[in-house]
């Protein structure tokens, strides 16, 4: 299924019934009060999160959604019934705007979470409710109110606890294949990835935990080339990054490659910017001797931060490195007093 960040849709929420004029036609009573029913409300556009969705896919080819209108009152005091609700599903981490204002109408970060994104109008009363000393045989009920209509746009961040990134083809997507259940779709772009790739990491001393393949950030990214403005958000609410740097003849400098990307980040997001960072520094499989200057420079350059050589391909020191990052979350997480 191919991925979807964003969606834009106009949403409409039914009418509330009109109020019923009515009046009492029983026999043996000749001059039978008011008995108008009130009108049902009009049903509610609402938003759902489902933390089984990935993807804005299911609403992205919808252009309008409408809930259901309240039925009108009747005789006899019967309330119209009420219009039906309409619940979208879509992915925990999704933002929903006003697309014509802007606002931010809702944050939808767990599963389950609701937001009424347009609210059914109420009924109208019925004749009855107007009933009075002055006025005993009303004639009059109140037509229904209309229901919101709003254009909105739905935007998608991934929730993960880990994000990791780095240049296209340093072996991402084959690290993540590795140490979780994600199966990354691979093509020949500059985002080598095509898609943001949730995978669970499990282990058995260690709590699951989420990690999220972010495409390959070019340089120039937080300027929308590429995929890069779409894609640079998805890392936004992670709790630390992986970057994941290639060490191999390849790459004329691994310490140029880290600082072209970082400054990226900054120019994007300075809260991006600050988020700490492990390094990974992968395909140490195929590292030479001619290397040794260059790897030497590098582990200076990152003296002050947490790095790990790897092989994604051979898995050498993955466990090590998945672990860390295990007990990191742990730690993480107990801060934020998610457990």
């Amino acid at each position: 299924m191919k991925f979807i960040d964003n969606a834009k849709l106009t949403v409409k929420a039914g009418h509330g019934g009109k109020g019923c004029v009515s009046f009492r036609r029983e026999k043996y009573v000749p001059r039978g009060g008011p008995d108008g029913g009130d009108g049902g409300r009009g049903g509610s556009v609402i938003f759902e999160g489902d933390e089984g969705k990935t993807t804005l896919y299911d609403v992205r080819y919808k252009t309008k959604i409408e809930a259901e209108n309240g039925e009108d009152g009747k005789g006899a005091n019967k309330y119209g019934r009420g219009g039906k609700d309409i619940v979208i599903k879509i992915p925990v981490g999704t933002l929903i705007y006003d697309n014509n204002s802007g606002e931010l109408l809702a944050d939808i970060t767990k599963h389950k979470q609701r937001a009424i994104v347009a609210k059914g109008g109420k009924g109208g009363r019925g004749n009855t409710k107007f009933k009075s000393s002055t006025n005993r045989i009303p004639r009059y009920a109140q037509p229904g109110e209309e229901g919101e209509k709003r254009e909105i746009r739905l935007e998608l961040k991934l929730i993960a606890d880990i994000g990791i990134i780095g240049f296209p083809s340093v072996g991402k997507s084959t690290f993540i294949s590795v140490i979780s259940n994600a199966k990354p779709a691979i093509a020949e772009y500059h985002f080598t990835t095509l898609i943001p790739n949730l995978g669970m990491v499990e282990n058995s001393d260690l709590i699951p935990y989420v990690v999220a393949d972010i495409p390959g950030i070019i340089e120039g990214a937080h300027k929308g080339l590429g995929l890069g403005h779409r894609f640079l958000r998805h890392v936004e609410r992670t709790k630390f990054l992986l970057h994941i740097v290639e060490i191999t003849p390849e790459r004329n400098s691994p310490v140029e490659d880290i600082k072209i990307l970082n400054k990226e980040l900054e120019l994007f997001s300075k809260e991006l910017a600050n988020k700490e960072q492990i390094y990974a520094l992968n395909k140490i499989d195929i590292y030479t001797k001619e290397q040794e200057e260059q790897i030497t420079k590098l582990e200076e350059f990152l003296k002050d931060k947490t790095f790990f050589k790897i092989s994604a391909k051979t898995q050498k020191n993955i466990k090590a490195l998945t672990n860390f990052m295990g007990e990191k979350i742990i730690k993480t997480r107990k801060e934020e007093n998610e457990f």
